[in-house]
């Protein structure tokens, strides 16, 4: 994993927009004071949405992270 981010930090691999898209959303949700399912409400069902917004972005990071291994098994 962490030739993976050295690569993406170097300019070696290039991320897909939606995956940044989804990391910055996972931050700025989990920090934002507004929620969909307020967990003062609804306890920990209010966490669904939080973790599953995380879920998300893991799925893409992973995705990328099979692509960047694909391109260097290629080569």
């Amino acid at each position: 994993m962490w030739s993976f981010l050295r690569a993406i930090k170097n300019h070696e691999h290039r991320i897909a927009p939606t995956t940044t898209i989804a990391a910055i959303a996972a931050v700025v949700y989990t920090f934002a004071p507004i929620d969909l399912i307020p967990e003062l409400v609804l306890g920990p069902l209010g966490l669904a949405d939080d973790v599953s917004l995380w879920g998300i972005f893991i799925l893409l990071f992973a995705r990328e992270q099979r692509r960047w291994q694909a391109g260097l098994e290629s080569n």
